[in-house]
């Protein structure tokens, strides 16, 4: 075996083993949307919902895709989605921005955690519909109250995941670190930071529908606009097609979402060489 065969076999094996893990999560994907589809039919079917106020799978795709203004009501929902979709973006970069730095912090000073860990446990704690008056009087209607609202929903879980996974490093080789010299912030940077990779994964995956939440919630509450706003239009004007519709499409978009971020954590622990971590 020649020395460049040798060299593009991990490359291979690596290649097939994010490919299978591709396919996992297609295929996790599909049954996932066949259970969902079954179980929404069949619960209109057993509860008897009057069809004006319920809308089935077939009813939602005939509004999307068969009708004569399918191609306007596909405009209408994605016009809204663009905005959902951006203002989750900005709080979700927010919320784990900040608890990134949050949890290095609380790695490198217990009395900084004992000081800011209580505002954090205060923010989880406290219900986002009782807050929200309190951030719009601060920050307003605009889209940096949908910042705010997705950040807090994202902050708290994305904290703790990530303070785990710092905490997690080995104390051995932290300890030989700290025997050649090297400080507390060293250890974080060569040791600390990437044996969390997986728990810091994890956060981003929890604070994906966290963030879509916290959107969806600034849009209903305060701005009026996207998926959130127009839902709440649209149930005053007992528009239930669009309801549904909206519904579906945000729950099918978080779910893609969340596939593509458990993709993208398959990778990079596989280029670093943790792929049991990614498995778990």
């Amino acid at each position: 075996m020649t020395l460049a065969t040798k060299a593009s076999s991990p490359n291979r094996s690596m290649a097939r083993g994010f490919a299978g893990s591709v396919g996992r999560t297609a295929l996790t994907a599909i049954i996932t949307l066949v259970i969902v589809v079954l179980v929404w039919q069949g619960l209109l079917t057993v509860l008897g919902i009057s069809p004006f106020v319920a809308k089935g799978p077939l009813d939602v795709f005939n509004w999307l895709f068969t009708l004569p203004a399918a191609a306007e009501n596909r405009q209408t929902i994605g016009d809204n989605l663009l905005v959902t979709l951006a203002d989750s973006f900005y709080g979700f970069v927010a919320g784990i921005v900040v608890a990134l730095i949050l949890a290095v912090l609380f790695t490198l000073s217990k009395g900084i955690e004992s000081a800011l860990m209580p505002i954090a446990m205060l923010l989880r704690s406290v219900p986002l519909v009782a807050i929200t008056p309190i951030i719009v009087l601060i920050v307003g209607r605009g889209p940096s109250v949908a910042v705010v609202m997705g950040g807090i929903v994202v902050l708290f879980p994305a904290l703790v995941n990530i303070a785990f996974g710092l905490r997690s490093a080995s104390p051995q080789i932290t300890d030989v670190i700290t025997v050649y010299g090297g400080s507390a912030f060293t250890s974080l940077r060569k040791v600390a930071l990437p044996s969390s990779l997986g728990s810091f994964f994890a956060a981003v995956k929890i604070s994906i529908p966290g963030a879509i939440t916290g959107a969806l919630l600034a849009e209903w509450l305060a701005t009026g606009k996207g998926l959130g706003g127009a839902i709440v239009a649209a149930v005053a004007q007992s528009k239930n097609f669009e309801v549904w519709a909206s519904v579906v499409t945000i729950t099918a978009v978080t779910l893609v979402l969340y596939g593509l971020a458990q993709l993208l954590e398959t990778f990079v622990l596989r280029r670093m060489g943790m792929e049991r971590t990614a498995g778990n």
